[in-house]
């Protein structure tokens, strides 16, 4: 791998995209030249990067040659037409949708969790679902310790998850509701400004939706922990940005809250926030923006045997999307 590496983002222009173009930079990752693809709608944008203006141009099948790392974020119809031709033509694909996440022969990475995955790439590597990559954050460094068995959780998504127009959205029924006009809705089936929404992604048979199912599918592959078990409940909630995550987890081993505390504050990409008596704990407030995810308000499950609640927040564009993908490449470099 080239050491000043060519880079090019795909879907440049989107929420999660334009997350990505700044990491680059916040990082100083050693981009030697950086290329911007989006869809034909774009084209001809500019993007700011290290000080200079970007041309965003047309992604199409040639538009890999000389490309080291790609970092996707354009949709899985979009991921699995160009990630294999890209792939093809030498480059490797870090992809941020679910297209890949479960094929066997693609890494689904967390590089806190398990950046030794990332060397058995065969020219893809999956950015997991960012709800799931904000819970294990939390989860694993507990799992290493007592082993986890499975987890009730209760998830608490910002509308940025589902893209920039949902962040318009909000903000638009809020002035509405604000001056009493009547409120139209394009992006989420029914209002989403003070109310909730308990579904996110499409409805399976079982009547889990494809996000709650993702918690435990993809959990078991990056904690390389089959058995894994996760009963979730996704929710939307009218917050701009930063996923909150309620769990109840239990495990192999007793657990004490004093022992989680002293695994939980030495967790790589994770703030310990849990002072309940002075009115300190995660919120999506002061995760926004911020790498680290926080966990809080730990105490012993009272409903399950070695049991432990807490609750997780992170920014999910940037641990749940663009962060993860830039320090995935920055494991390709090493």
């Amino acid at each position: 791998m080239n050491r000043n590496p060519h880079v090019a983002v795909v879907g440049a222009t989107g929420a999660v995209g334009i997350e990505m173009i700044k990491t680059l930079e916040k990082r100083n990752f050693p981009v030697g030249k950086l290329t911007l693809l989006a869809s034909a709608r774009s084209v001809g944008k500019k993007l700011k990067f290290r000080g200079q203006d970007i041309t965003v141009t047309e992604l199409t099948k040639d538009s890999f040659a000389g490309i080291d790392i790609a970092l996707f974020s354009a949709g899985g119809g979009i991921s699995k037409e160009f990630a294999p031709i890209a792939a093809k033509a030498g480059c490797v694909v870090v992809d941020n949708s679910s297209a890949f996440r479960q094929d066997d022969n693609v890494p689904l990475v967390v590089p806190e969790i398990n950046a030794s995955d990332v060397k058995n790439h065969k020219g893809i590597i999956a950015n997991p679902n960012c709800t799931t990559a904000i819970t294990l954050m939390a989860l694993y460094p507990l799992h290493k310790a007592f082993g986890v068995k499975r987890i009730f959780a209760s998830s608490y998504q910002a509308v940025s998850g589902t893209g920039a127009k949902a962040l318009e959205e909000l903000e638009k029924q809020v002035d509405q509701i604000v001056h009493k006009q009547p409120v139209t809705k394009e992006v989420y089936p029914h209002q989403i400004a003070f109310n909730v929404i308990p579904h996110v992604d499409s409805f399976l048979p079982s009547g889990y939706t494809k996000e709650e199912m993702k918690m435990e599918n993809e959990g078991r592959k990056i904690m390389h922990h089959p058995a894994f078990r996760a009963s979730v409940t996704c929710v939307r909630v009218p917050v701009y940005r930063s996923h909150s995550v309620a769990v109840s987890a239990e495990f192999v081993k007793p657990v004490t809250v004093a022992a989680a505390r002293e695994v939980l504050k030495t967790a790589p990409g994770l703030d310990l926030v849990d002072e309940p008596e002075n009115k300190k704990y995660p919120m999506p407030l002061f995760t926004s923006e911020k790498y680290n995810c926080e966990v809080g308000r730990i105490r012993i499950d009272c409903a399950l045997d070695n049991g432990l609640a807490f609750w997780v927040a992170g920014d999910q564009l940037l641990k749940g999307a663009a962060l993860n993908a830039v320090q995935i490449a920055e494991e390709l470099l090493k």
